[in-house]
């Protein structure tokens, strides 16, 4: 080869090598202009969501939710972010703020085309714009694409809240042959026939449930809650006997099917379905509980005679169950002696705690305050046993009337135990209970101020005001921020329907009572719907809810008072 071209070709090669460098170079120079111009534009995005962001959350602990979904929006539309998109649509939807969530999912889908919830938020809009159709697709769709879809389901339609449409597509979904074929999503769906009180279409969903798994121990103890709530114990009975002989039935649906022979005024029933499955600390306690409630000393003495005998290793509480009997048969001094055996561990405190209530049963409260005193300055202690022990002796001078005294207490371990939440709870009540209401917000906010999404303060705080003030908009927003965390909580919806009642609008105070009932049946939450519906003119529901309340707990304070005012 003519070393002149080889020449040219290797200054050829060269040049071409250092042209391709200078072009890689402008492109890197290129690259690195507009990665920086990215950053920017992502910093400055950042900071112009960081404010609203912060004036968001800040609206949302104060309870604020219709500025806390305008700011999220807000900062949703200033940073290309799917989590804020995400946030902005869920505050406007637990905010009912319809149409602030249609662009804050908008906004969300334009980011996250395939996230997980744009389908759920999407299908809430619908039912709250009274789409059923579209809804029903939308949520069929959700079911089909994922096996545990029908959780996400279950969700849109408890978000979208007991509407017309809800209820319309619930029984849509029970029609459905696409629902899935699995006890656990169809006893879900009896979960949001009861939200909307609907007794026929609840009774739909245990027929379907029982027809589709005749042999789930889970479809029969349904079919005996819905019997025994309409009034067919022998039904109900049947029920249950056919779930306790369903082959492989598991310790939580034998519990289950005890507790509902219980229902059943048939304590002693309980204990023998107990007493024919593996034994625990927990079906053993359970048993002694049930023969306690039956009055029969008989079998509670076999019981003990079986557990002190007993060579079970994995019996965690031998000495703790042994006290325990021993008070149901009315031997407390041979109770105590179990119970100082207790070793230090998880049953000490509870031990400690069913000593002092023997004390005192026995006449001897100076000998349990003595007790508590001794934990109190026992440095060996647990600083659980310690907390415990003062809230223990507060409960105990309470008991005795002696609330001022018991208010010291809580105060004296404040002292110790700086801004305990436990603490503050436990005098907050009791200074409710006194009506000193100013100093029981102050103990409840200073909670909230450690704790600003604990669901519990929030709705004890909203329930006082709206029961012992006329701040009921407070009260109320408190009680939905609360409901925000936990919408189906039974004794949130209470305080909710209670404020509503307070606030005068008895058709929404009706509606969420009758669903606390329907998720819990409680005495107190009894006494808030029949004073609603009696005040309503409706005095014979009234009647039948109050005398349901009497069954649950009949010396319920609340529940007399309202028979007391507006009986018999």
């Amino acid at each position: 080869m003519n070393p002149n071209v080889l020449r040219w070709m290797t200054v050829a090669g060269v040049l071409a090598c250092m042209g391709v460098a200078r072009a890689d170079q402008r492109a890197d120079q290129r690259a690195d202009v507009q990665l920086a111009t990215q950053a920017d534009t992502r910093t400055d995005a950042a900071a112009s969501a960081l404010a609203p962001t912060l004036d968001g959350e800040f609206a949302l602990q104060a309870g604020d939710y219709a500025r806390a979904a305008d700011w999220y929006l807000q900062a949703a539309q200033a940073a290309p972010d799917p989590a804020l998109a995400e946030r902005a649509t869920g505050v406007a939807l637990l905010s009912h703020q319809d149409a602030v969530a249609r662009r804050a999912l908008a906004r969300w889908r334009a980011l996250a085309p395939d996230a997980d919830g744009i389908a759920t938020a999407d299908a809430v809009l619908a039912l709250r714009g009274g789409e059923g159709d579209r809804a029903r697709a939308v949520l069929l769709g959700i079911v089909a694409r994922n096996p545990e879809g029908w959780k996400d389901a279950i969700a849109a339609v408890i978000t979208a809240g007991a509407i017309p449409a809800a209820e319309q597509v619930t029984r849509d979904l029970v029609d459905s042959d696409r629902w899935p074929n699995r006890i656990d999503a169809w006893i879900a769906l009896g979960g949001l026939a009861q939200r909307f009180a609907d007794d026929a279409l609840t009774r739909r969903v245990v027929a379907e449930v029982v027809r589709r798994f005749p042999s789930d121990p889970r479809a029969r103890l349904l079919q005996a809650a819905q019997l025994r709530d309409e009034g067919d114990s022998i039904g109900a009975r049947r029920a249950i006997e056919r779930a306790l002989a369903a082959p492989g039935i598991d310790a939580s649906a034998r519990a289950a099917a005890a507790e509902e022979l219980a229902s059943l005024s048939d304590p002693k029933a309980a204990a023998a379905a107990l007493a024919l499955g593996p034994q625990t600390d927990q079906t053993w306690a359970a048993r002694a509980a049930y023969l306690a409630r039956a009055d029969d000393r008989a079998g509670l003495q076999k019981l003990c005679d079986s557990l002190e005998s007993s060579k079970d290793s994995a019996l965690q509480s031998r000495e703790l169950l042994l006290g325990e009997l021993a008070e149901f048969l009315k031997r407390d001094d041979q109770a105590l002696i179990w119970y100082r055996g207790v070793p230090r561990g998880p049953q000490r405190l509870q031990a400690i705690t069913r000593s002092v209530l023997v004390l005192d049963r026995q006449g001897k409260m100076p000998a349990a305050l003595a007790l508590l005193h001794g934990l109190q300055q026992d440095q060996n202690e647990s600083d659980d046993v310690q907390r415990s022990s003062y809230m223990l002796e507060s409960q105990l001078l309470s008991t005795h009337k002696l609330d001022e005294k018991a208010v010291g207490v809580l105060t004296r371990a404040l002292t110790a135990f700086d801004a305990d939440p436990d603490l503050l709870y436990a005098r907050a009540l009791l200074l409710e209970g006194m009506g000193r209401i100013a100093a029981a917000e102050a103990d409840l906010r200073a909670i909230l101020d450690i704790d600003p999404d604990n669901a519990e303060v929030m709705n004890a705080l909203g329930y006082t005001l709206a029961d012992r003030t006329q701040r009921f908009a407070e009260a109320r927003a408190l009680i939905e921020r609360a409901l925000v965390q936990q919408p189906d909580a039974p004794a949130y919806l209470d305080s909710l329907g209670w404020v509503q009642h307070r606030q005068g609008d008895d058709v929404d105070a009706v509606l969420n009572l009758r669903r606390a009932f329907a998720l819990q049946k409680d005495a107190e939450i009894a006494a808030h719907l029949a004073e609603v519906l009696w005040l309503g003119g409706d005095k014979d529901g009234a009647r039948r809810i109050w005398k349901q309340g009497l069954l649950l707990e009949k010396d319920n304070s609340a529940l007399q008072r309202v028979i007391k005012t507006y009986g018999p």
